[in-house]
This record gives C-alpha cells, sequence and structure tokens, in this order.
C-alpha cells in the first residue's frame, strides 16, 4: 500500500484551472520532488493535500484512507505537516514556545508543558538552534526561521512531510545545510515531498521526481530521466541543466 496516492485531483479559481487530473504516489521512505516553472501548481498542491484548500473533484488518500477535503487539523493528526515558502511563525513567541505550539497539534500531542518543551528543545536541536530558543522569531534570520518553521512541523510528528520551498533565498552554503538536514529527516523514518526550485537540490535529493506544468504532470520519474526528458528541458529545466 502506497503512503500517498493522489488521484485525479482538480482545482480551479474561477474560470483558471489550477490543477487538472493530476495523479501521483509516494512511498513510505521516499523524497519525492515536485517541480515546475511558476505558475505551475506546485504550491496548490501542497495545499490541497494539507486541507489548506478544497479539490473540486479527485482523491487524497493517506495510508489508505481517504482525507480529501478533510480540515487542516484533522489532517495534522493524520500524520501529514507541511512548511511553507513564505515562513510563517508567531513572530512574538519565543522560538521554543513555537515548536511548543507544534506539539499541541499533530499525532501524541504533548501531555504538559514541561514535556512539551523539553521536546520542543530537543528539535531545536536537531536542526541546529538550540541555542537560539529564548529568541523571538521575529529576531530571527530567513535561516533561522525556515529552520524554526520546520522544526515546529517535526513537532507534530509526521509520517509525510511536505517541504515548500525550505532553500529559497538561502546561499550556497545554507542550501548544503539545508540539503544534509532534509536527508537526516528522511533517514530518521519520515517520508517527504519537496517543491524546491534550486536544481542541484532537487535532483540530488530526491529519488522521483514530478513535473508539473499549467497544473497538469508533464513527466514522472528518477532525477536521470527527468534531467533528460525533451519536454521538461523545454518548460522548466532548460538546457544547461540537462
Amino acid at each position: 500500500m502506497h503512503l500517498l496516492e493522489i488521484e485525479g485531483l482538480h482545482k480551479s479559481f474561477g474560470g483558471l484551472m489550477a490543477i487538472r487530473n493530476l495523479g501521483f504516489v509516494v512511498d513510505e521512505g521516499e523524497i519525492v520532488g515536485l517541480i515546475g516553472p511558476n505558475g505551475s501548481g506546485k504550491t496548490t498542491t501542497m495545499n490541497l493535500l494539507t486541507g489548506f484548500l478544497r479539490p473540486d473533484s479527485g482523491r487524497i488518500i493517506f495510508r489508505g484512507q481517504n482525507v480529501t477535503g478533510a480540515a487542516r487539523c484533522r489532517i495534522c493528526r493524520k500524520g501529514i505537516a507541511r512548511t511553507f515558502q513564505l515562513v510563517k511563525p508567531f513572530l512574538d513567541f519565543t522560538a521554543r514556545q513555537n515548536v511548543m505550539a507544534g506539539r499541541a497539534y499533530g499525532q501524541e500531542s504533548a501531555r504538559n508543558l514541561r514535556t512539551a518543551a523539553e521536546e520542543a528543545d530537543e528539535l531545536l536541536a536537531r536542526v541546529g538552534l538550540w541555542e537560539k530558543a529564548e529568541a523571538l522569531a521575529k529576531d530571527l534570520t530567513l535561516m533561522q526561521r525556515k529552520r524554526l518553521e520546520l522544526a515546529r512541523a517535526l513537532a507534530t510528528r509526521p509520517q509525510l512531510l511536505l517541504l515548500d520551498e525550505l532553500m529559497a533565498g538561502l546561499n550556497p552554503g545554507e542550501a548544503e545545510d539545508a540539503m544534509r538536514l532534509v536527508r537526516s529527516i528522511r533517514d530518521s523514518g519520515i517520508t517527504i515531498v519537496i517543491v524546491e526550485h534550486i536544481v542541484k537540490a532537487i535532483l540530488g535529493l530526491s529519488d522521483r521526481i514530478v513535473v508539473l506544468n499549467m497544473g497538469e504532470k508533464i513527466a514522472e520519474g528518477c532525477p536521470h530521466e527527468i534531467v533528460h526528458n525533451p519536454q521538461v528541458i523545454e518548460v522548466y529545466l532548460g538546457q544547461a541543466h540537462a
């Protein structure tokens, strides 16, 4: 049984068809990349999978259960967590408090505040932010906020983690560190779907890649197959990356 199955998803906004007949699967333990030009439907797909949007038609099956159109909190408690393209921490909370908020949702919520704080510190250490536990989120750098949002998502104890442009705005060294962190999360047993525009990162991390263009899947395969796909080269990669 696949961990995640997406079947015939459609989503339109007025007369604009954002997602058209989208279908793919994600197996446990994979890193699946989701790529495409700007406006191709990547973030819309993330929003559909996490309950921020309801599909017009189609099905989302997670661990054998139909979660299509379910409330965000229910999907989170089922075991799907996400980060956002534009990070959304609680700016006037400390880093520790942000992660503690994540422990209040998801699976197996913390039994009390002391336990939540201890687990939050463990997650902050895991993402390299332990020394910033008492810092307010609004005082963190972009990279630190991205790591904080990742820690908050991990605090929900997901089986499936959706990463939406985790590396956007990072310098090359920071992006390399982020790639190592993503691999370590997968190695800990969490399956990942990642949206990313940094081609080196998506090719280096993904076991499989799904390519969207104008809301439709135009290709799917391993990184080697994707970089040699003529249609993908034409609409997204360009000859420089092929």
